[in-house]
C-alpha cells in the first residue's frame, strides 16, 4: 500500500526544536570549527555513514568519521552539540547516547586486560563528529548526523516541519561492563536483547521453529552501511500473520522499541506508516543461539522497514543494531516529493 509520506511525516515542533539547537551549536564555532562540521545538503558526504570507530580498516582504507568531534570543541560548543542531539532524539535514546559515548573508557580499560585489541583504533568518549548539511530553519531541506563509534543518527528536515530519521543505529561494546572498577554487569542496550529473547521464547513450538532460521549468526548486521537496505539480504523468518494475539503484541512492543528511538511525534508519524503499510506481512527471525551470552541476530522486516540486530562478537557482548527505511532513508522519498512539487511550481 502506497503512503503520503508529505502527510504521514509532518513533526513541527520536533522541527523547530532542532533547527534551533542547530542553529545555536552553529553560532557558537569559529569559523574553522564551522567549515569543518557544515555541508552543503547536496554534497554526498550526507549519505556517508558507519558505526566503526575512528582509524577502523575496512574496505581497503582507513575510516574516519567526518565533521566536527567532540575532542575538537570547547566546552560550550560540546553542551551545544549534545543540546542537538537532544532535540533529535527521545530522551531514553539520548541517555543510551551518553552511556555508548561513555563505553569508550571501559572499552580501553578492558583492551588492557584481554588479550584482544584493534590496531590504529583509539577508544575515546569525546571521539564523536557532528554534522550539518544545509542552512537549519526555513523551507529549504537541511540535515544534521551525529556519529562515531556505535553512534549513527541521521536527521533530515525538508519543508520546514517534514522529519525523517533513519539511517538510525545504536551499538555498544561492552554490552555488559566486566572489566574495572565502575559499573561492573552494567548493560547498556539490555531492551533489545531481552524483548526479542522474550517473544522467541513465548512462540509456539511450530512457530517458534520458522523463526529460527540458522543456529549459526551472523558476525554483524547483513545490511551493513550500505547507502540502500536491501530488503532481500536480510532473513524471513516467521509473519506477523500466523502468530497469535500475545506473540503479535511482543512483536509490535519491540518495534516500537526501535521507533521510539526518535521523539515522540517523529515516532508517532513512523508508527502509522508502518501500520498503513500493513502488519501482516511483517516477520521476525532469528539466527543463532537462544542463550544468554551466545551469539544471536534478529531481523523484523516489513513492507516499508527494516530492524537489525545482532550480538555474536567478543563473546555476544558487543551490541549492533539498526533501523533503516527501504524507501526513505536521508529522507529520500519526502525529497522526491519535495523537488516534484518544486518542478510542478516551476521553482
Amino acid at each position: 500500500m502506497a503512503v503520503d509520506v508529505s502527510i504521514e511525516q509532518r513533526a513541527p515542533a520536533t522541527a523547530r526544536r532542532m533547527a534551533e539547537a542547530a542553529q545555536r551549536y552553529l553560532d557558537s564555532l569559529d569559523e574553522a570549527r564551522r567549515q569543518a562540521t557544515q555541508f552543503a545538503f547536496e554534497d554526498q558526504e550526507r549519505y556517508r555513514w558507519n558505526y566503526r570507530p575512528d582509524g577502523f580498516f575496512i574496505d581497503g582504507s582507513t575510516f574516519w568519521h567526518e565533521g566536527l568531534r567532540l575532542i575538537n570543541m570547547t566546552p560550550d560548543q560540546q553542551q551545544a552539540a549534545m543540546a542537538l542531539l537532544d532535540a533529535g532524539v527521545s530522551a531514553r535514546t539520548a541517555d543510551r547516547a551518553r552511556q555508548i559515548m561513555a563505553l569508550e573508557s571501559y572499552l580501553r580499560e578492558q583492551e588492557r586486560v584481554i588479550p584482544r585489541w584493534v590496531p590504529h583504533v583509539v577508544r575515546d568518549p569525546e571521539l564523536y563528529a557532528f554534522s550539518i548539511f544545509g542552512q537549519p530553519g526555513g523551507k529549504a531541506p537541511w540535515a544534521w548526523r551525529a556519529g562515531g563509534h556505535h553512534i549513527g543518527f541521521h536527521v533530515t528536515v525538508i519543508d520546514g516541519d517534514l522529519v525523517t530519521t533513519t539511517s538510525f543505529f545504536l551499538g555498544c561494546n561492552p554490552a555488559i561492563v566486566r572489566h574495572g572498577t565502575r559499573d561492573l554487569g552494567l548493560r547498556t542496550l539490555p531492551e533489545e536483547e531481552d524483548m526479542a529473547r522474550a517473544l522467541l521464547t513465548s512462540l509456539a513450538p511450530e512457530r517458534k521453529q520458522i523463526a529460527i532460521v540458522s543456529s549459526t549468526s551472523p558476525n554483524d548486521i547483513v545490511t551493513d552501511t550500505y547507502r540502500p537496505a536491501n530488503p532481500s539480504v536480510p532473513p524471513r523468518g516467521l509473519s506477523f500473520a500466523v502468530m497469535s494475539g500475545e506473540e503479535r503484541q511482543q512483536l509490535v512492543n519491540l518495534i516500537r522499541l526501535y521507533v521510539g528511538r526518535a521523539t515522540d511525534e517523529v515516532a508517532d508519524n513512523e508508527w502509522r506508516r508502518i501500520e498503513a503499510a500493513g502488519l501482516e506481512t511483517i516477520t521476525f527471525a532469528w539466527m543463532g543461539s537462544e542463550e544468554f551470552r551466545q551469539g544471536h541476530y534478529y531481523a523484523i522486516k516489513g513492507p516499508t522497514f527494516l530492524i537489525e540486530y545482532d550480538n555474536t562478537q567478543d563473546d555476544a557482548t558487543h551490541i549492533h543494531s539498526v533501523w533503516r527505511d527501504f524507501t526513505n532513508d536521508w529522507g529520500e522519498d519526502l525529497l522526491a516529493a519535495h523537488y516534484a512539487a518544486e518542478h510542478r511550481r516551476g521553482v
